[in-house]
């Protein structure tokens, strides 16, 4: 059963924020997210209100002799609507990830396989890429080390949009490949891996880092004869020293490395920090769905079948071109909702 007083606490609320939006007072484009995040539980909250009310029309009507069977009839409809109805109303009330409107940076490094690896690893940045493009997003690649045959040895990508975080956040993990690589004459198959990590974005006022605790080094930028190859020392590297995590920029600018690198250490350190509170918040998180356990492996992709499968939830769809080619929200779309049945669970 769902508290009545709950959903007339959120109706109030949204219909506060319809008044001060028609006075022009206060933050203007807060007020609009509040109100845009609130409207599709609002219109779940009538939906659902309506149903209550059709139901007790249609039950005083049991006392009315020439009503009597036309009301068990309506009566049978409307109680066989309820339960999905309230399964809805509860999905919309469940809480959100406060992390979920940011921006995301994804980082893919290839696994196990070597060469291989790494030109799966540039597949998986421009799967990400193309999904990207066809929701609208911003895609800016902000590091990216090539291998020799044109893959990937390490790329680090910002994604900027509406819940980008939201849709993305699942893809943390080991994707593995199983497909003959280019590099292989007799035709075998071969299994290699590559490793995914989305990171939400941080600004800092989430995240204070203390000039004392990082050290900067200047670099000549390299790489496998592609752009980022340069003759100043203009790549930046930041060690921030109570973590050990390291991370680089290749840029052409120095001033506009350090601003990347700084960007990608403070999501990665927000990262840190929402984890040990996720722990924090539940013992069982390691077998929840979307932990982000870069060394969990995620899915397999399958060349020869044309399949894709995700281990988590037992996923299987032959459409392989498809999610290749940046299709991504049949996968996304049965991951979040798998995510949303377990809250409910745990909430049960």
């Amino acid at each position: 059963m769902i508290p009545l007083d709950r959903l007339d606490q959120i109706t109030e609320r949204f219909e506060y924020l319809e008044a001060r939006m028609a006075e022009g007072s206060g933050d203007i484009a807060e007020l609009a997210r509040e109100y845009a995040e609130l409207r599709p539980v609002v219109e779940r909250i009538a939906a659902y209100r309506k149903l209550l009310s059709d139901i007790e029309a249609a039950e005083a009507m049991l006392d009315d002799p020439e009503m009597a069977e036309l009301a068990r009839a309506e009566l049978e409809e409307l109680r066989a609507r309820r339960p999905e109805l309230e399964e809805a109303l509860q999905r919309a009330l469940l809480p959100r990830d406060a992390a979920d409107r940011r921006p995301a940076m994804i980082e893919i490094r290839p696994g196990t396989g070597g060469e291989e690896a790494a030109l799966f690893a540039g597949d998986l940045l421009r799967m990400y890429q193309r999904y990207a493009e066809a929701r609208g997003w911003g895609f800016d690649i902000v590091e990216l080390q090539e291998s020799e045959l044109g893959g990937v040895r390490e790329a680090v990508a910002q994604v900027t949009g509406e819940n980008v975080f939201a849709r993305l956040k699942y893809e943390s993990g080991v994707h593995r490949v199983q497909r003959v690589p280019e590099t292989e004459s007799g035709g075998r198959i071969h299994t290699s891996a590559a490793t995914v990590a989305v990171l939400p974005k941080a600004e800092a006022v989430d995240i204070e880092i203390d000039p004392g605790d990082i050290r900067v080094d200047t670099m000549r930028a390299s790489g496998a004869g592609g752009q980022h190859v340069n003759t100043t020392d203009s790549a930046v590297r930041i060690t921030h020293e109570p973590t050990g995590i390291v991370v680089t920029s290749s840029e052409k600018s120095q001033h506009r490395n350090r601003e990347i690198a700084m960007e990608v250490l403070r999501a990665r350190l927000y990262d840190i920090e929402r984890r040990r509170a996720a722990e924090e918040r539940s013992a069982d998180r390691a077998a929840q769905v979307g932990t982000g356990d870069r060394s969990e492996r995620i899915r397999t992709y399958n060349f020869p079948q044309g399949r894709m499968t995700d281990h988590r939830i037992n996923l299987t769809l032959y459409k392989l071109g498809e999610v290749m080619s940046g299709d991504l929200d049949d996968v996304i779309d049965a991951l979040t909702a798998d995510a949303q049945a377990r809250q409910l669970a745990e909430m049960t």
